[in-house]
């Protein structure tokens, strides 16, 4: 029998926008699912904080926080937020929906990396990085959960939640304790600083890891790792991975230096002596594989390399006479005796020599050695190998089912050309009708299209097309944002950034700006009955939502006792009003306080729900009359007055 616990929150439809359709992860502030806008009809990823901590109003300023620090970075790999909203005791951002793994996935699946995969996830890290850095923030909690990998190979920095302004002084004993210990800088354990060095410390932690497969400093406790932290310095990758490249020893001992002056100033310095380092890498040293690899991964890569394959793998060959014989070595096959000797006990001629075998036993034993040297000669020289497939200009997928229909695996590369469309296979490796195992791989070379390209106008298309019109021209649609316009009909684009015309590399992202159409304003309806808040609603263009639970207030039982948003709010046509309905006031009995001391009435009030005013008429603080009186009914919230003597 199945117990799992369906959570509650799935197939329903948040702030009458976002159905939520799978539960996806669960952390220690949120839960995040996917969901899909039922208004813009696209995937995203919802993160819905624990409604136990919506009351902390520390937790909700650093959830409000993440989704504006998100917001301000335009970047390509940083996720995108789209929007943030309360919903009841449901606090959530709208983010982003990355399809594919966290790098934590990737390492615990792979091991280590090679080099290039290593430096091919931390420079698009280091881009994100660079522009939170400049933007004037830290992201402060680096790890490789917090780095997607879409399927399309995309690399995107997720989770801003304890970003801080690098100006922002934070305390060892609030939310840094909230990162996570094995990639805290040393200033961060010691002193409680978080500056853009503290966000390079944590990466060079994760260079080491993805370079070795595991991480710098192992402890039993978390105190021990703090303690490594503070006083061992990050090692080399080469003493856990010998061969591993110094400019990869130099690079980790940069990054991760205990001292954070003798680190980069911030991630777009880091990310320069990167591509600094990988320039000075040999191809050998780029694709090496580390020992900690795993052995899936590492016999791809080998069979991949084109290096000796004697060298740690042999593949394997058909034996073609007897397994006694291997084939690498030469085999002389020895003729049959002519002359036998006679076997004792045997029969002989009537000469009394031994008996000769007949002459077409000795014809066919010829025949069938000739065959086999013929069928050794072949295969060594042509039979375990083929010709390769011409698939140029073919779009990859052509490409790769005619390889593979020739039993050949496929490797995938990509190059700018100004001749050869967006897609479409340039070269290959080994050329077309060159001899390769059959078994071997073929590189293919993929064309990115011309390496500069002009943003195309798109003002004024629908999003879709406007998506199309980009990717046709080389570039990738960007972040979506979304504005009032007066001029442009909603779901339009009003803007791009680039502007149009402006040269880019092709492969870049342009951002969108689409209209949400005309703003409106949000009428006040608080005190109205239901059905006139309604009409009045939907007659300027709103979708109205009544709350199914009611609320004491000073409104008549049954009419609107609030609002969301509040009236002088601006939204979209058709966005939805949450109306919540009075139950009328809350009536208490008033408590009898006559005859007793003034502050002991004064709590007694208070507790019952009271505010209290006080007149004195003579010296003293007994009271001898109150108003209301003791026993009448009074709304909760309302005033009491004491005279006292």
């Amino acid at each position: 029998m199945d117990t799992t616990l369906k959570d509650p929150l799935v197939g329903q439809v948040l702030d009458g926008r976002y159905r939520v359709d799978a539960r996806i992860a669960v952390g220690g502030m949120a839960t995040v699912y996917r969901a899909m806008d039922t208004r813009l009809d696209r995937v995203l990823a919802l993160k819905v904080m624990h409604p136990s901590l919506v009351a902390d109003d520390t937790f909700v300023g650093r959830f409000i926080r993440e989704a504006k620090s998100a917001a301000r970075l335009a970047h390509p790999n940083v996720v995108g937020v789209y929007d943030q909203g309360t919903d009841g005791t449901y606090v959530y951002l709208a983010m982003e929906y990355v399809s594919g793994c966290t790098l934590r996935d990737v390492l615990r699946d792979r091991g280590a990396l090679q080099p290039r995969a290593a430096l091919d996830i931390l420079e698009p890290v280091l881009a994100a990085l660079g522009a939170a850095h400049r933007a004037g923030l830290v992201h402060r909690d680096m790890k490789p959960e917090n780095v997607l990998i879409g399927d399309d190979g995309r690399v995107k920095v997720a989770d801003f939640g304890l970003v801080r302004a690098v100006d922002s002084q934070s305390g060892v004993t609030t939310d840094s304790i909230l990162g996570t210990v094995s990639y805290l800088a040393p200033e961060q354990i010691e002193h409680g600083a978080a500056d853009t060095r503290t966000d390079l410390y944590a990466c060079g932690v994760m260079l080491y890891e993805m370079l070795t497969g595991a991480k710098p400093h192992a402890g039993g406790t978390p105190a021990q790792v703090l303690y490594q932290h503070l006083h061992e310095d990050v090692p080399a990758p080469s003493e856990a991975a010998p061969g591993a490249a110094r400019a990869l020893d130099e690079l980790v001992a940069r990054a991760a230096a205990r001292d954070p002056e003798r680190r980069p100033a911030d991630a777009v310095a880091l990310l320069s002596e990167t591509r600094a380092a990988r320039a000075r890498l040999t191809d050998a040293e780029l694709d090496a594989v580390p020992p900690r690899a795993k052995a899936d991964g590492a016999e791809e890569q080998a069979a991949g390399s084109g290096g000796d394959e004697a060298s740690t793998y042999v593949i394997p060959r058909p034996a073609l006479v007897s397994a006694a014989e291997p084939l690498n070595a030469t085999t002389r096959l020895a003729p049959p005796p002519l002359d036998p000797p006679a076997t004792p006990g045997g029969g002989g001629d009537a000469r009394g020599g031994p008996r000769r075998p007949p002459r077409w036993a000795l014809v066919a034993v010829g025949a069938l050695l000739l065959v086999l040297l013929g069928v050794g000669i072949w295969y060594i020289n042509s039979g375990q190998f083929t010709r390769t497939p011409a698939v140029l200009d073919k779009t990859q997928a052509e490409a790769t089912r005619l390889l593979d229909d020739e039993g050949l695996d496929v490797r995938v590369t990509h190059d700018y050309s100004s001749r050869v469309k967006r897609g479409h296979v340039i070269d290959t490796n080994p050329n077309p009708g060159e001899r390769i195992r059959n078994t071997g791989t073929v590189t293919l070379v993929v064309s990115r299209g011309p390496d500069v390209v002009k943003v195309p106008d798109v003002k004024g298309s629908p999003l879709a097309e406007a998506k199309n019109e980009l990717k046709k021209a080389g570039l990738e649609p960007g972040v979506v944002k979304r504005r009032f316009s007066e001029s442009v009909p909603r779901g339009e684009v009003v803007t791009t950034d680039p502007t149009p015309g402006t040269k880019r590399r092709s492969g870049s992202a342009v951002a969108l700006s689409v209209s949400k159409g005309e703003p409106l304003d949000v009428p006040d309806v608080v005190g109205e009955d239901e059905s006139a808040a309604r009409e009045e609603l939907k007659e300027e263009g709103f979708k109205v939502r009544v709350a199914a639970k009611r609320v004491f207030s000073e409104e008549d039982e049954g009419a609107v006792a609030r609002q969301s948003p509040a009236d002088g709010a601006v939204r979209e046509r058709g966005a939805t009003i949450t109306l919540t309905l009075s139950k009328g006031q809350d009536m208490v009995e008033v408590p009898d306080v006559e005859e007793t001391g003034k502050d002991e009435a004064r709590r007694k009030l208070e507790d019952a729900g009271f505010k209290v005013k006080v007149r004195r008429l003579f010296i003293g603080d007994t009271v001898f009359n109150q108003s209301p009186d003791a026993g009448d009914e009074a709304p909760r919230g309302s005033e009491v007055t004491l005279w006292l003597r």
